[in-house]
């Protein structure tokens, strides 16, 4: 094993994650349910990669967390039937690091960088070669004496995932040749989600239940299953063989998720906007501050479901809370509020 994948840049053979998660990750494109069609165009590149011999083409997945983007690469890489190595672009601090990963790679291997927008502006143009060329520059020595080598390394498939598709520059965007944007989940294929995790983890869920967890979700597999894991603790506990509609109830009220998957930190959020600021608009880092939490954190995780909820909307001056937001929460929506929104 090379000094490269013992410091823990890389990852060849288990996605990082506890156990658990890892065993209901599936492992083909046949077990991946939920984006119909980028899974099915995803398929004919595969076909087509493999008929001819060659790697699949640099692959750049966009989407918020939780959606499947590293558990793709892994499927790749298993159809394809070669290596998968998995880093996080905050891991790769020096050039030495990318140059250690690619010199190591094998023959149309899969090489995944998650959160690729964070890569330093010397990784990502070391990457503009290697992707285009196979080949990546060297500097050997140091002042006058210091000379450029061009190594050459094996064709391989870079998958680069971002919640954040802005943030990458266009030069290392242009450089992918299939761009696939993922989607939240609509609950029926949450329950099947779910459906499929409860037979793995060995506890039975019909399917009125598994649509109601489903439901509470936020259109995002990897919530789904955290719920599922948590509704098996309360059905353990409780010396239950089965996941019911009563069950569920009662977990999803401990765990204070409401009817659309809020949290306390999703009300808190809503609650900040139309108490402390009159409904908005607010701007992104008021907010941040108001509720203790990172603007990241509030823009990719809390923010976009919020917005597809239709309970806050962005506007040129901040964020507004909606009518629906006061009507969730049990307030009465201001009448400058009405007006704004009829």
């Amino acid at each position: 094993m090379s000094d490269t994948q013992k410091s823990g840049l890389v990852t060849s053979e288990k996605i990082a994650g506890d156990e658990v998660e890892f065993s209901l990750r599936p492992r083909f494109l046949a077990d991946f349910l939920g984006q119909t069609e980028n899974k099915a165009n995803l398929k004919v590149y595969i076909e087509a990669a493999k008929k001819r011999n060659e790697s699949l083409d640099h692959l750049f997945l966009i989407g918020p967390p939780g959606l499947g983007k590293t558990t793709l690469a892994q499927i790749i890489a298993n159809e394809l039937g070669v290596d998968a190595k998995i880093t996080s672009a905050p891991a790769l601090e020096k050039p030495k690091d990318l140059v250690g990963i690619l010199t190591t790679l094998t023959e149309h291997s899969v090489f995944f960088i998650d959160e690729i927008h964070r890569l330093r502006p010397a990784i990502q143009e070391m990457l503009y070669i290697a992707m285009e060329d196979y080949e990546i520059d060297w500097v050997v020595g140091q002042g006058p004496a210091a000379r450029t080598f061009r190594l050459p390394i094996p064709p391989f498939t870079l998958v680069g995932a971002t919640t954040k598709a802005g943030g990458i520059s266009s030069p290392l965007a242009s450089r992918f040749g299939i761009i696939l944007q993922l989607s939240f989940y609509t609950p029926d294929e949450l329950s099947l989600v779910i459906m499929r995790s409860a037979h793995i983890l060995n506890i039975h869920i019909d399917k009125t239940s598994a649509l109601m967890l489903a439901q509470c979700s936020r259109g995002t597999p990897r919530i789904a299953n955290r719920l599922l894991r948590r509704m098996r603790d309360f059905a353990q506990v409780q010396k239950k063989t089965s996941i019911d509609k009563e069950l569920v109830e009662f977990s999803l009220q401990r765990l204070g998720v409401d009817t659309l998957g809020l949290e306390d930190y999703d009300r808190q959020i809503l609650r900040s906007i139309i108490t402390n600021y009159n409904g908005g608009p607010v701007g992104i880092e008021t907010l941040a501050v108001s509720i203790g939490e990172s603007q990241d954190s509030l823009e990719d995780y809390y923010e976009p479901y919020l917005i597809q909820c239709g309970l806050i909307q962005r506007t040129s001056r901040g964020r507004i809370a909606t009518p629906k937001a006061y009507t969730h929460l049990g307030l009465p929506p201001p009448q400058r509020e009405m007006e704004l929104f009829n």
